[in-house]
């Protein structure tokens, strides 16, 4: 591979801003795995946003690149797999697998997608140091002619049309709106975008923590709702707490410590387990060997946290502690209480409808 821009390239990120600034290209926000794509010739090469190799797990994908992006050309995207017209993360972690058998299978069940969005290079020429209105018009003739499963992202410079992608794209999967100055150059690692996500709040019963990787402090707190069925789920954790305020932590839910035995989630442990509920500690190939034991709480307290969206029965990212809640009963704590978004078609977002 002989390229102006070679690999590993790490992308450009984007930081978050609490409204749709003026005067800038916006896009909608996209849920899968950021990767930058270099091709030349039959070459093609998959990289992930930390720079590590993707091609192995998207084979379908290499197919499509090939037959969709210029000869020679180097792409900023997103990797994507739809499920019953809307982005699907938990099917598209699934196909990050050892295994070379189960990759091919996977890549037949839930093939994935390539949804670009800038380009760094061109034939013989480097685009890094081209202003993002310039790489757009650049993007947008050299994927005139693409097909699915290759797609180019709808942009605007209208911030009517991005606030209504932001109130309507939620529906199909999508997480907010990105914006980008107009005569922004590419810059690889630098938070130089701007993103603008949804928040809500929900109350959550706190029902156990996970020490910090540092020492014996509080690193993040378990959530828990309860389904219509009575029982208590785990739903993610909360973070992003001061030193001071863990070490506070953990002297004040040392009143609630129990024996696991005595948990709703005393099953965690157990493989078979997770299969039937919602459960912390369920084997993942992104943990690795990470240590996944957490401190069993008596299922009292309810603090409300932030939040973006939902990914199925579980909050997509880490949520943000907002204040306790001494107010409101754990029973109470519910999944009726979210938000419900209203349903969107993908196919509509890429104009494949």
């Amino acid at each position: 591979m002989d390229l102006p821009v070679m690999p590993p390239v790490k992308p450009m990120l984007a930081k978050s801003v609490s409204a749709i600034p003026p005067g800038m290209q916006y896009e909608a926000k996209w849920d899968g795995f950021r990767a930058i794509v270099h091709r030349d010739g039959d070459e093609v090469v998959i990289g992930s946003r930390t720079g590590k190799p993707l091609t192995r797990y998207f084979p379908e994908l290499v197919t499509a690149l090939r037959d969709n992006l210029p000869p020679r050309c180097v792409v900023d995207g997103e990797i994507v797999v739809a499920h019953g017209g809307r982005l699907d993360f938990d099917r598209l972690s699934e196909r990050i697998h050892p295994a070379d058998s189960r990759v091919r299978l996977l890549a037949e069940r839930t093939p994935a997608g390539f949804v670009a969005f800038d380009i760094l290079a061109l034939d013989d020429t480097s685009l890094l140091a081209t202003a993002q209105s310039e790489r757009r018009a650049a993007l947008e003739t050299a994927l005139a002619t693409v097909s699915a499963p290759v797609h180019l992202a709808p942009a605007t410079t209208d911030p009517a049309v991005a606030q209504e992608w932001f109130d309507r794209y939620e529906g199909a999967g999508l997480d907010g709106v990105v914006a980008k100055p107009l005569g922004l150059p590419y810059r690889p690692d630098v938070r130089a975008m701007y993103k603008i996500k949804h928040e809500r709040t929900a109350d959550c019963v706190v029902a156990g923590y996970r020490f910090h990787k540092s020492g014996p402090v509080v690193g993040s707190l378990l959530l828990g709702l309860h389904d219509s069925g009575g029982a208590l789920q785990h739903v993610g954790v909360c973070a992003a707490f001061s030193m001071r305020r863990r070490a506070e932590l953990l002297e004040e839910l040392d009143p609630l410590r129990i024996d696991p035995a005595e948990h709703p989630w005393a099953s965690w442990a157990e493989a078979a387990a997770h299969e039937s509920a919602r459960l912390p500690g369920a084997p993942s190939r992104w943990s690795g060997k990470k240590d996944l034991s957490w401190v069993a709480l008596r299922p009292e307290r309810v603090c409300e946290v932030a939040y973006d969206h939902m990914e199925g029965d579980r909050f997509r990212h880490t949520t943000q502690f907002r204040r306790w809640r001494p107010d409101r009963t754990p029973a109470s704590c519910t999944y009726a209480q979210l938000e419900e978004v209203v349903r969107y078609d993908l196919s509509e977002v890429l104009g494949t409808g």
